[in-house]
């Protein structure tokens, strides 16, 4: 029997750029019995921004907290499990705009959450569109823009587009061990990016580790139509040395 729900929303819009990385700059990141998973050979973080929409915590929806935007830089990992392999995201920094969304995700998961004011101008339609995500920081706004022409399509078997979207598992590091939790949602429509734009203090806010890979070009960028996701409960990965 799958662990009970935690929280249920809708992730919208979901504004992706991938980068190639050094597996080795990611393995002081990796969560105990998890791996590095890899496409064609290539490890990649993403910076991800979208709209986080009618969240609800256990069934409740928390007033001023039930819509909100959210950029992250996650990397991608499995698991051996009894069924088979579990893929899966690792967060190396949430941004979000309201403390207490960022407490109560440190507090449950152990995810590197943090509050900054954001904003996001979304504007799509049949022919084209513009998703723009912004976040600032030291009195300064960055922004993870893409902009996106023709219809959405369903993502290719095989493609780079699955693999970034179709980890369904997070896993967070604790002492002792790790958390696991599960992500459901249904299999994704997507934009090829027409263009995409980073404007980020790439050293200050993510560390010296990731300032080659996200000031490098990228490998893809694409716009994720997005779905209504639940997130259960995570459950304890214990190790013992």
């Amino acid at each position: 029997m799958p662990p009970s729900i935690f929280l249920t929303g809708q992730w919208k819009h979901l504004a992706m750029i991938n980068y190639e990385i050094e597996p080795d700059a990611l393995r002081p990141f990796v969560p105990q019995g998890t791996e590095l998973d890899s496409w064609n050979g290539k490890t990649f973080v993403s910076l991800v921004g979208f709209m986080f929409l009618e969240t609800r915590v256990l069934g409740l929806r928390l007033p001023f907290h039930h819509r909100f935007e959210e950029v992250n830089l996650r990397f991608y990992v499995r698991r051996k499990a009894s069924e088979g392999w579990r893929r899966g995201v690792v967060f190396i920094k949430e941004i979000v705009p309201r403390w207490a969304i960022a407490t109560v995700a440190r507090i449950v998961y152990n995810e590197n959450y943090v509050a900054m004011p954001m904003r996001h101008l979304i504007e799509v339609d049949d022919k084209s569109g513009m998703v723009e995500y912004g976040w600032r920081y030291r009195g300064s706004w960055n922004h993870l823009r893409v902009t996106t022409k023709g219809e959405a399509q369903t993502i290719a078997e095989g493609s780079e587009e699955e693999f970034i979207t179709e980890h369904y598992w997070g896993y967070a590091a604790q002492r002792g061990g790790s958390v696991e939790y599960q992500v459901e949602h249904p299999r994704w429509l997507v934009w090829q990016a027409d263009s995409r734009s980073l404007d980020c203090d790439v050293k200050a806010i993510y560390g010296q580790t990731f300032a080659d890979a996200l000031t490098a070009e990228p490998s893809s960028a694409f716009l994720a139509l997005g779905s209504e996701i639940i997130v259960r409960r995570g459950e304890r990965l214990l190790y013992s040395f």
